[in-house]
């Protein structure tokens, strides 16, 4: 709970304004039997009308006055509970944006969406039902044991006796639910998880006639979330029965004791109908708290995920960041280097294995090779995305580590596999949210053949695109995506699979453009030689491992692999 007070203890004045009017409201409340009891036993058999009106009055001013302070005071904890809900989804969004790219595959996609969303929810449920009843809930029961204590103290004691038991109930329920919500949680990562891949492979599950296999796969998600659901309902559901089962047998001891006062003329009825009253608020007001305790258990599981995620984003090296007033040699021949990186995903098979070249500035290094030989994971190291296990990677001569994250991230521009277009015009799909004049969008459209299209658009820039780019072909969207890396000038471009949408003429065009109008570092992953052949230099990965490396003339003498994938795609001749 140390994580959600955290968040309260700025909207501490809120909160206490809040509190302070909600006791009051409730103190009024507490009032109306106490009234009633003394209009019944000590007004009415004065037979005084006005005395009568007057206490009548009264009750009507306390019953007005306890229903303006709870709607105020709810109002109150409306606000507080979105304010302290909006600060911890802001820090747990921004938690989740600088989560390693192995943190991330540690917690999964799917969990985090589900901490974002339902997690949050639960926590945003509890504080505001910790102001509206949580404070309200006990008043009542203990303000509630203590006027029955003015009235009757022997009554009192008969009711009060329930009360250890009811405890003892609550605590152990509570006690056995917090795993169980856990449980129930991690459920909902799984359901989630399999809503996230059928909404996004819809069409391939369409194109594939899949609809049913996906339909009992989430139906085997689903049976599963139902299944953690009941067991957590059904043992948290014990509690009020239970409860019930106590207060009313305290009611049924008062009634029976309180009518043996009445006959002995040791009580007075009016004070009876004021303990049955009064044992309807405290009823009420057990009920709440075991909702109270439900709830507690949700919100303790859902805030230890968030702080999860937040603590572990809070733990990152933030390196060294480079000042300008700092005179840093540079080796221009050297500027990308790897010194012999391996690197495994799972600590137990290496996905590199001692990959070692170096890249001059203004360069272009091209990556070649089968689908899951590295090519991908060596750029993701490159940018930091996962550290080398061993071996050294540097750029300007300095080692990845000496970068904090925003200043070696800003170097690059990268066009990645699975790329994504938001539902947003062309312009700011291009622009991404980064100060970039329109002069400089429109030659990054142009420099990834992408100007042509744009323009032809009635709208132009500002033509509206769909979610994922589902209105441009895929031709389209790689360019769009293309020209969104070239808008920012990058220092090192990294082209991952960037054109395999793209024809001949406008793959080798975009290349030309790169080429003669950029000065930046280009590193080009591809699986068409024609798309690496101009490279400075080429490597060859197989099974993580470098194969071959060199210039495209090099490779074509000395590495089979190289030029068995040539003379496949185009017959071993130079195309342009």
């Amino acid at each position: 709970m140390k994580f959600i007070f955290k968040y309260l203890r700025p909207l501490v004045p809120s909160l206490c304004f809040g509190m302070t009017v909600k006791v009051l409201a409730t103190l009024f409340e507490l009032a109306l039997p106490y009234i009633l009891s003394h209009i019944l036993d000590r007004v009415v058999p004065t037979g005084e009308m006005a005395y009568i009106f007057g206490w009548g009055a009264a009750m009507i001013v306390a019953a007005l006055l306890a229903c303006i302070g709870n709607i105020i005071a709810n109002r109150n904890a409306a606000g507080v509970a979105r304010d302290a809900s909006r600060r911890i989804r802001h820090d747990l969004f921004e938690a989740t944006m600088h989560l390693t790219a192995r943190e991330t595959d540690r917690f999964t996609v799917p969990s985090l969406e589900s901490r974002l969303t339902s997690d949050t929810y639960n926590v945003h449920h509890f504080i505001g039902m910790m102001q509206r009843i949580g404070v309200r809930a006990p008043i009542l029961l203990l303000g509630g044991m203590a006027i029955t204590l003015v009235l009757d103290r022997r009554l009192a004691l008969v009711l009060i006796a329930t009360l250890p038991l009811i405890g003892i109930t609550v605590f152990a329920i509570t006690f056995k639910g917090l795993p169980l919500y856990r449980e129930n949680q991690r459920a909902v990562d799984g359901m989630v998880r399999v809503v996230r891949e059928d909404c996004q492979g819809v069409r391939v599950i369409k194109a594939l006639s899949k609809e049913d296999f996906e339909s009992r796969r989430y139906d085997a998600a689903n049976r599963n979330l139902v299944a953690r659901e009941q067991k957590a309902g059904v043992t948290m559901a014990l509690s009020q029965p239970l409860i019930n089962l106590f207060l009313n047998l305290g009611l049924v001891a008062v009634i029976f004791v309180g009518a043996y006062f009445v006959n002995i003329d040791l009580s007075k009825p009016g004070r009876i109908i004021a303990f049955i009253q009064y044992f309807t608020l405290m009823s009420g007001a057990m009920t709440v708290i075991t909702r109270i305790f439900v709830q507690y258990t949700k919100s303790v599981a859902s805030a230890n995920r968030i702080s999860e995620v937040i603590d572990t984003a809070k733990a990152h090296d933030k390196g060294e960041p480079l000042t300008q007033t700092e005179n840093t040699p540079v080796d221009d021949t050297r500027f990308i280097e790897f010194e012999g990186v391996s690197f495994s995903y799972n600590g137990r098979k290496n996905n590199l294995s001692d990959i070692s070249f170096s890249l001059p500035r203004g360069g272009t290094l091209g990556i070649i090779g089968a689908t899951g030989s590295g090519k991908t994971t060596l750029t993701a190291l490159l940018m930091r995305f996962y550290d080398a296990d061993s071996g050294e990677i540097r750029i300007g001569g300095k080692p990845l580590s000496y970068y904090d994250t925003a200043t070696l991230r800003g170097m690059f521009g990268v066009v990645m596999q699975n790329d994504f277009i938001s539902a947003d015009t062309v312009a700011e799909n291009i622009r991404f949210g980064r100060t970039i004049s329109e002069e400089s969008i429109r030659r990054a459209a142009r420099l990834a053949q992408a100007a042509e299209f744009i323009e032809a658009f009635e709208d132009g820039y500002e033509h509206a695109l769909t979610a994922k780019g589902t209105n441009l072909s895929g031709g389209q969207r790689q360019r769009v995506l293309i020209a969104r890396a070239l808008a920012g000038d990058p220092e090192i471009l990294i082209l991952d699979d960037a054109s395999s949408a793209l024809d001949y003429k406008t793959d080798a065009n975009l290349r030309r453009a790169i080429r003669e109008e950029l000065h930046t570092t280009t590193v080009v992953i591809a699986q068409r030689v024609s798309s690496v052949m101009h490279a400075d230099h080429i490597l060859v990965l197989d099974h993580g491992r470098v194969i071959g490396a060199g210039t495209h003339a090099q490779l074509m003498e000395q590495c089979s692999a190289y030029r068995e994938i040539s003379d496949s795609q185009m017959g071993g001749a130079f195309l342009e």
